[in-house]
């Protein structure tokens, strides 16, 4: 008896390997599959502008980018003895506007250079709620402040399609090596209800069918769909009942893995995989000569994979754990 469903993904059209150079914006999908591949040693900058949720949010960050845009002062706000802005997340915050105003320069900068030389960019897309600050004009983030400052509002399956391909347009001339792929995030943004996330989840898929279809660069990952159909318990969410849980997202992983990736480069993250695992043992007793041995083990396998990845940081670790 079949409890659940699978569907086949197909192979990606622009397959990522451990030589691509990956930009990866957007909501907590963006974070977690970035954050995965960081940890397999892939050259990835995750969310330089923290979480973001709304297609329009991200196209406008990433046209600063493109064109270098000095931040807009009438954003910045402060609170809690912090300097921030309505058009990124309160990760990105400074003790002064000026500070603020560096920090954001340097992110903007660090963006537009994993643009100008990457191979791929990852959005996800979060809701098509957005909130529109009373001076300001859309906002990423309200920071906490009073809600008679914002209206809130569905936006249009139209704005939202003219805003994010102006600009992903832009870049395939600008960046023409550049290929995106567009993933829909599986988390539930249930305050917003239920029958409106679900409305606003629905647009977003159309947009990115539509922007799939409009440009050649553009490819799409069915994360939502994996949620929805082959994993449709809520057992796998947290305890929230809105996030993903552990077991859902490495099941995400394991089908990107098997998309994305080409053959060779699986079995590189598998290897990687392995030596983290055995880095990230703690033995009962570690005066053994047993233990010992395990550590000159893990010590060859880091020093070989050195010689492609970065393992510096482990390499010191272990050694120290051996000298002790």
């Amino acid at each position: 008896m079949r409890w659940s469903i699978d569907f086949p993904i197909p192979d990606s059209p622009f397959p990522i390997s451990h030589q691509s150079k990956i930009l990866s914006m957007g909501s907590c999908f963006a974070q977690t599959i970035g954050q995965k591949m960081k940890n397999a040693k892939f050259d990835i900058l995750v969310n330089p502008f923290g979480t973001l949720f709304h297609p329009l949010n991200l196209a406008d960050l990433l046209d600063h980018a493109l064109f270098q845009d000095p931040l807009e002062q009438d954003g910045v706000l402060a609170r809690d003895g912090l300097f921030l802005h309505y058009a990124t997340h309160s990760d990105i915050g400074g003790k002064s506007p000026e500070e603020l105003t560096g920090i954001y320069s340097q992110k903007l900068s660090l963006t537009r250079s994993y643009l100008e030389q990457g191979t791929h960019l990852i959005l996800t897309l979060g809701t098509a709620w957005i909130y529109e600050h009373e001076t300001f004009g859309r906002v990423a983030n309200c920071h906490k402040q009073p809600q008679k400052m914002f209206e809130k509002r569905l936006s249009s399956l139209e704005e939202m399609e003219m805003g994010l391909w102006s600009v992903l347009d832009n870049f395939s001339r600008a960046f023409p090596n550049l290929k995106i792929i567009l993933t829909l995030s599986p988390v539930r943004h249930i305050k917003d209800g239920v029958a409106e996330n679900q409305l606003s989840k629905s647009l977003l898929r159309v947009l990115c069918a539509n922007l799939e279809r409009r440009l050649s660069s553009v490819s799409y990952f069915p994360a939502y769909e994996i949620i929805m159909d082959e994993l449709r318990d809520y057992r796998f969410y947290k305890s929230d009942l809105i996030h993903p849980s552990e077991e859902a997202e490495d099941y995400i992983w394991q089908k990107w893995q098997q998309a994305i990736f080409q053959e060779a480069t699986r079995e590189k993250v598998s290897e990687i995989q392995k030596v983290q695992l055995e880095l990230a043992h703690r033995p009962f007793n570690p005066d053994t000569e047993t233990h010992r041995k395990f550590l000159q083990n893990l010590l060859t396998k880091l020093e070989r994979l050195n010689a492609e990845f970065d393992f510096s940081k482990e390499l010191a670790e272990v050694e120290s754990r051996i000298k002790q």
